[in-house]
């Protein structure tokens, strides 16, 4: 008799070990569940400036329903989609701006920057204006910036997203290399002032990669898909200079974002 008891209580231990396991692991499931809004971040190259089909509502921060997180949204219906990327962001802009969506119940972030803080658009406008050596020396003082001050600039936005989204996959895309650099091109640039172009952009690349992965994100590089789609190549995927819309050169066109941006955001999404 005293045996059946004994068999009786460790059955029912047994059986409410196996209940307490089971609820807490669906009480985890439920809380993954739960982590499944999409937020955007960044700067142009998220926002989807050059994809035209600009959403009124965004003002000057021009975000295109073209844009790679408004196609990702589209085709898989997260529980929530918050489109802050903006035109013109820095980093700074993005701590200030654009985190107010972040929540626990983020489960994916994407988002872009750092080529404002490091000066692209001046760089551009000097390698196109200006000569060979002016163009290299901007460069160089690019990188440097890249160097010295970057990194701590991305770690304030990266820390600052993981502390309001502890749950979120953040994917951290990078910038495309922009130019082809044999044969013929009516951009008008110098070989060599393409290829140094091209070099800083693999030097921020390199850069974003390393703080993206120091703070356990996922880097989503974008040069292989870009590649045979640059300017000069004959089937480009970035706006060259555009004296009519200044604002769209350099810039990722509709076909940019939809066989550049996004294969890679939904590879690692």
């Amino acid at each position: 008799m005293r045996r059946s008891r004994i068999t009786a209580y460790v059955t029912s231990l047994l059986l409410a070990v196996g209940f307490a396991l089971t609820g807490a692991a669906t009480a985890q499931a439920s809380g993954a569940a739960a982590a499944t809004g999409y937020v955007a971040l960044g700067d142009s190259y998220s926002s989807g400036v050059g994809a035209g089909s600009y959403i009124s509502s965004s003002g000057d921060c021009k975000r295109s329903a073209k844009a790679y997180p408004y196609l990702w949204a589209a085709a898989h219906s997260p529980s929530s989609f918050n489109f802050t990327a903006c035109s013109g962001a820095r980093t700074g802009d993005v701590t200030a701006n654009q985190l107010g969506p972040l929540s626990s119940s983020t489960g994916l972030v994407s988002i872009s920057i750092g080529g404002n803080d490091a000066g692209f658009s001046d760089v551009m406008t000097t390698c196109v204006l200006q000569s060979e050596s002016t163009c290299l020396a901007r460069i160089a003082t690019a990188k440097a910036y890249v160097d010295s001050t970057l990194p701590g600039q991305l770690d304030t936005v990266y820390s600052a997203i993981s502390a309001k989204a502890p749950a979120a996959h953040v994917v951290v895309l990078g910038y495309p290399l922009f130019y082809k650099l044999s044969g013929s091109c009516v951009a008008g640039l110098s070989d060599t002032k393409r290829a140094a172009i091209n070099g800083a952009a693999d030097y921020l690349d390199s850069a974003i990669a390393k703080r993206a992965a120091d703070h356990g994100f996922t880097f989503g590089d974008v040069r292989g898909t870009f590649t045979g789609h640059e300017i000069c190549s004959g089937d480009a995927w970035l706006h060259s200079l555009n004296w009519l819309n200044i604002g769209e050169s350099y810039h990722p066109t509709a076909s940019g974002h939809s066989g550049g941006y996004l294969p890679v955001f939904t590879g690692v999404a």
